[in-house]
């Protein structure tokens, strides 16, 4: 697929078609199990990482933290391993962004995020087994709110917050990107422990 809504990004998925012919250099969908329990928003594709493979969150630093978190909390079926041509198999879970295509210098503008939220609510729309949103950052927080139809001052972004939104709960992490975790920002532990909160959230009864 590919889409013509942001002027910005289209020029700039251009540039990198003709730096890297072999990249997918494409809007990057949602991938992960269309019977998913948890969605994970990322904020967008990376230059070299879904941008080069077509995969969220698939390819470059964020990336690996992120699917071996996943798979060591039984999200996969097997394990990750950071050379393999794909990441495992989501199992209960699917991962997108709240823009599809990679922005220049991983900055999306407000017009940008704003054009490809109708995906973002799409996809939300499609998961009726959903229970969590996790949220990588302030822009996917606040553009997942604005999806669920919740102004975002009423839920300010904050590392391991837990926000109760009717029937799904969304919940707040840092972004794991490389400035991140390189900065100690977040910590393998701080991740691990976003992920004990939702197992938390989905392990207590419906109700």
């Amino acid at each position: 697929m590919d889409c013509a809504r942001c002027a910005r990004l289209v020029a700039y998925r251009a540039e990198n078609r003709r730096a890297q012919p072999a990249w997918v250099n494409a809007p990057v969908p949602s991938c992960g199990d269309p019977k998913a329990r948890l969605l994970i928003v990322g904020l967008a594709p990376g230059r070299g990482g879904a941008n080069r493979t077509g995969i969220p969150f698939f390819g470059d630093a964020s990336g690996h933290m992120l699917h071996s978190t996943l798979a060591a909390f039984g999200w996969t079926q097997g394990p990750f391993y950071p050379d393999a041509i794909a990441p495992p198999q989501l199992v209960g879970a699917m991962i997108t962004n709240a823009v599809r295509c990679a922005p220049p210098g991983n900055r999306p503008t407000a017009p940008e995020i704003a054009a490809c939220a109708p995906f973002l609510s799409a996809t939300l729309a499609q998961l009726d087994t959903l229970s969590v949103v996790l949220a990588l950052g302030r822009v996917a927080h606040e553009a997942c709110l604005r999806a669920l139809k919740t102004r975002p001052s009423t839920r300010p972004f904050a590392h391991g917050a837990v926000h109760h939104l009717g029937a799904l709960v969304l919940v707040d992490s840092y972004h794991c990107s490389r400035l991140n975790t390189n900065t100690g920002r977040l910590t393998q532990d701080m991740f691990d422990a976003v992920f004990a909160t939702i197992a938390g959230i989905l392990a207590k009864p419906l109700g």
